[in-house]
């Protein structure tokens, strides 16, 4: 898999499940959604979280920052590497993105928009770090997502503050690729 597939599958289907724990996980793979981004989990049970979400047939993505027992070192980019089937990492943190797309996974860096000083940094790192997509959150920020997606080549999902279709319309209108969410109802729209 890489980034042009990626955002391939995300132009058929649009949202991605965020996934924070088990009851989220089963109603996920309940749903359409062919992409899967993991929030929840620990160095004992992040394996078979997404074991279960490939037999499904969908893509993982392991936000490695949230993975209990997981050092913020380029490590547990290995660990998830070697022991999970995980197609790829979220992560803030740039030198994990910049060593995960070294090693042939896909890459997701993750902004919180705060203020104009986040958006400075989103504009610096993606240029710099390259992920295959950025998560910018929240992502209810039209004005800003265009903004964002006009100054940067890097494919952008809208995640965090989603409320209904409206919200998911405007941000993809906006220029995101894909929306994330974790509420099962936005998942089935």
């Amino acid at each position: 898999m890489n980034g042009a597939e990626l955002i391939s599958i995300l132009e058929e289907s649009p949202i991605v499940s965020a996934v924070k724990d088990e009851e989220g996980l089963s109603e996920c793979l309940r749903s359409d959604c062919r992409i899967v981004f993991v929030l929840f989990g620990n160095v004992l049970n992040v394996a078979d979280i997404v074991s279960r979400i490939k037999r499904s047939g969908r893509l993982a993505l392991v936000h490695i920052d949230l993975i209990e027992g997981l050092s913020q070192k380029e490590i547990a980019v290995d660990f998830i590497r070697e022991k999970t089937e995980a197609d790829g990492i979220i992560s803030t943190r740039q030198q994990l993105i910049r060593y995960a797309r070294g090693r042939g996974l896909l890459t997701v860096q993750r902004f919180f928009l705060l203020d104009s000083l986040a958006l400075g940094t989103i504009e610096r790192q993606t240029a710099q770090y390259a992920p295959d997509l950025m998560e910018v959150l929240p992502g209810c920020l039209p004005k800003v997502i265009r903004r964002i997606c006009a100054s940067s080549s890097v494919p952008l999902i809208a995640g965090g503050l989603i409320q209904d279709k409206e919200d998911i319309m405007t941000a993809l209108e906006a220029g995101a690729v894909g929306i994330s969410a974790t509420r099962p109802e936005i998942w089935r729209m």
